[in-house]
């Protein structure tokens, strides 16, 4: 099923990247992994190349125990041992015969991490026990499963507050795993209370007392788990516990892809395959999809933000060197530089986007100026092309004189809404519009007005335009821009934003409108959306800037 070491990591035993989002992560608010789910992530963690995957608690969850029972026969792992994770026996029970130290053998993992109180308040007031047993749970367990021929990290939990208010007692029940037989010694912030220049203060001088292999686990309740566990690196930690996007109860753990790409691109040190470096963007895409959380755009090293330029001042110096205003190259973590344009852009910023749409603008410097006081023009009144990379790309190639004309010319629409007395409430649209030389009108309803008239002209098109079928509106976005000159205290008045997201199932793409009715942002957003599409059906080929 696994090997009990991670044999393909390049530092093999020297360093461990231990990823806990099967347990850890799942707790954060809002997730629910199926066993399915479970098994899927701990595949593209394997893939990545992480050292340890902690599969979760068995024995205390059902779900994990099937998770443990599965993963027997239904995970090939080639770089990751799977980890169990449970408790020492009880106060004043055997190892052997507790039910839950038993749990984690039938588990059948390699490896098996173990939880231990190392703070004295806890010791005293949750496990109801004093130092010298709660030693005993810890050194009888990990003896136990030693035993057993079964690997054993020891998490110390609340070991910094621990250490704090009683050393000794912190350093006595880690003491006591690693006589045992333990591998590691984790050193856990368990609150997420810690700063950097302390915690590794804390980490060196355990290092120095014990000369006990240590490892960290960091919360993120001050914002600080990355640089935490960084900074424990540095001191002499070998061992670094993470999850995926950071996931986890409260504020979160510490991000499994930001410490890589720190490990890996600051710090020198190979702690994934060469290979799957560049797979750090995808994998962590590909994780917040199966925990069902929009990615982080802003997420250091894999955010579709994290290497996004808008001010006019970097995008003049990134056209001259990419890296004076990138600290690595996107490319490394497989990731990919934007150029954002906003009315902050000037004309680097514009010339760098039409050359990520494919426009050269550079060779047009008259439709550059044109593109870039539209552009200024626009923004100042709501429109906003950072996130409308169709409706910019339009915009440029109508100054350069490509050609982007709408498949058809809209005489007039219409959109009534019926409130029915049953309560029911349906829009109706009706269009009036030209396409092919023929004039065309067509009603339909929808759930919205928006709906109805996406419905409507879909039915007058598509008998003229085919290729209609293939575009479905993906996403709707409104926002209600106030402060405008326009806008009043309750913002009835204010400019109304509309992104609209489209896709015909090869590419994905985003437009905007901007007006003061909701519908008719609406209209031009949808508009765009079409002649964009019908400029890529004319020319045969995608153009630059979609998503795939």
């Amino acid at each position: 099923m696994t090997r009990t070491t991670p044999a393909g990591t390049p530092l093999g035993d020297a360093f461990h990247v231990y990823d806990t989002t099967l347990r850890d992560g799942a707790q954060r608010e809002g997730i629910s992994y199926s066993v399915a789910d479970k098994l899927a992530v701990a595949r593209l963690l394997d893939g990545l190349g992480v050292g340890f995957i902690e599969g979760g608690w068995p024995g205390a969850m059902p779900k994990d125990t099937e998770f443990f029972a599965r993963a027997a026969t239904e995970l090939d792992l080639k770089h990751a041992a799977l980890v169990a994770f449970g408790s020492t026996r009880r106060a004043g029970a055997r190892a052997d015969q507790d039910p839950q130290v038993r749990a984690l053998l039938e588990s059948q993992a390699p490896v098996i991490t173990l939880v231990a109180k190392s703070d004295r308040r806890h010791v005293e007031l949750a496990l109801r026990t004093d130092v010298a047993e709660a030693a005993e749970m810890v050194r009888d367990t990990v003896a136990f499963l030693v035993g057993e021929g079964r690997r054993v990290f020891l998490d110390a939990e609340h070991f910094f507050d621990g250490y704090a208010f009683d050393p000794d007692c912190a350093l006595r029940v880690i003491g006591a795993g690693m006589e045992a037989g333990a591998d590691v010694a984790v050193l856990c912030d368990t609150n997420g209370g810690q700063l950097p220049l302390g915690l590794a203060e804390t980490v060196r001088e355990v290092i120095d007392r014990t000369g006990f292999r240590v490892g960290i686990h960091c919360q993120d309740d001050t914002s600080c788990a990355v640089a935490n566990s960084l900074a424990a690196v540095q001191a002499g930690a070998s061992h670094v516990q993470c999850t995926a996007n950071g996931y986890g109860e409260r504020a979160g753990n510490a991000d499994l892809f930001a410490v890589i790409g720190n490990l890996v691109t600051k710090l020198g040190m190979a702690v994934l395959p060469t290979e799957s470096v560049p797979e750090l963007t995808r994998v962590s895409h590909a994780l917040a999809e199966i925990a069902n959380i929009a990615p982080n755009t802003h997420q250091a090293y894999v955010g579709t933000s994290a290497f996004a330029h808008k001010a006019g001042l970097h995008a003049s110096a990134i056209k001259v060197d990419p890296e004076l205003y990138n600290h690595i190259d996107p490319e490394r973590v497989g990731n990919d530089m934007r150029v954002l344009v906003t009315e902050m852009a000037g004309r680097a910023s514009l010339e760098l986007k039409g050359h990520e749409l494919g426009i050269d603008l550079a060779a047009e410097p008259e439709a550059l100026n044109n593109a870039l006081h539209k552009v200024k023009d626009l923004e100042s009144r709501g429109w906003s092309f950072e996130a409308a990379d169709a409706s910019l790309e339009l915009l440029l190639r109508d100054e350069v004189g490509s050609d982007i004309r709408a498949p058809f010319e809209l005489e007039s629409y219409r959109v009534i809404l019926d409130h029915r007395i049953d309560g029911e409430v349906v829009s109706e649209a009706t269009v009036k519009v030209h396409v092919a030389g023929r004039r065309v009108i067509a009603t339909a309803e929808g759930n919205g007005p928006v709906h109805a008239l996406d419905a409507a002209l879909r039915k007058a098109l598509v008998p003229h335009l085919p290729w209609l079928d293939e575009v479905e509106l993906t996403d709707y976005k409104v926002r209600i821009l106030t402060g405008g000159p326009r806008a009043t205290e309750h913002g009835t008045d204010a400019v109304t934003r509309v992104l609209v997201q489209s896709t015909d199932h090869d590419l994905e793409w985003t437009t905007v409108g901007v007006h003061g009715n909701i519908v008719e942002a609406s209209w031009l957003a949808l508009c765009d959306a079409l002649t964009h599409k019908a400029m890529r059906v004319r020319s045969g080929v995608p153009t630059g800037g979609l998503r795939p």
